[in-house]
């Protein structure tokens, strides 16, 4: 019988939430399945409506003010609940333990590549002729220096990149 009455319905379901639903800014697949389910909640406490077609017809409209009612009562987030760029308790930490990380790796690395990647990752946001004059070493030399630190740095961190990647 609800196989019956859900094959004869279905043609006259999809026409009217397709025409109904535009006006009152819902989707018309959203539309079927709300009158969908009333008819289900329906069939499960009254049984099968006497007139299956005008019954339909009156479903869809009330789900229609259903749903204009719930537009007009909601509003927008300012932000976005997902949004985490607001530097929240979690995030400062996770950010302090990923600069101690970095700072440790790079206390690890040979030759002046310590000092020369601790001077540019200073807060103090030094020239390179600052830190070539810090470092003792030549303002033209210390780009291709800073490529082999970062190398260096990089080789040092691989595996421990690799280590903290989910494998599934």
């Amino acid at each position: 019988m609800t196989h019956d009455l859900v094959a004869a319905l279905s043609p006259l379901l999809t026409a009217e939430a397709s025409a109904e639903a535009y006006a009152s800014g819902t989707e018309p697949g959203d539309l079927e399945q709300a009158v969908w389910l009333r008819l289900l909640e329906r069939l499960d406490s009254d049984g099968p409506p006497l007139d299956p077609e005008a019954w339909l017809r009156k479903a869809v409209r009330a789900e229609v003010r259903r749903s204009r009612r719930t537009t007009r009562l909601e509003r927008p987030y300012d932000t976005e609940p997902a949004d985490d760029s607001g530097r929240g308790p979690e995030q400062l930490a996770l950010t302090a333990a990923r600069h101690r990380a970095l700072r440790e790796a790079v206390r690890r690395l040979p030759g002046r590549c310590p000092r020369l990647l601790e001077a540019l990752l200073s807060p103090k946001d030094l020239t390179y002729r600052e830190i070539a004059g810090e470092l003792g070493i030549s303002q033209g030399s210390l780009g291709p220096e800073r490529s082999r630190c970062l190398g260096c740095l990089r080789r040092l961190l691989a595996p421990e990149v690799a280590a903290r990647e989910v494998r599934g």
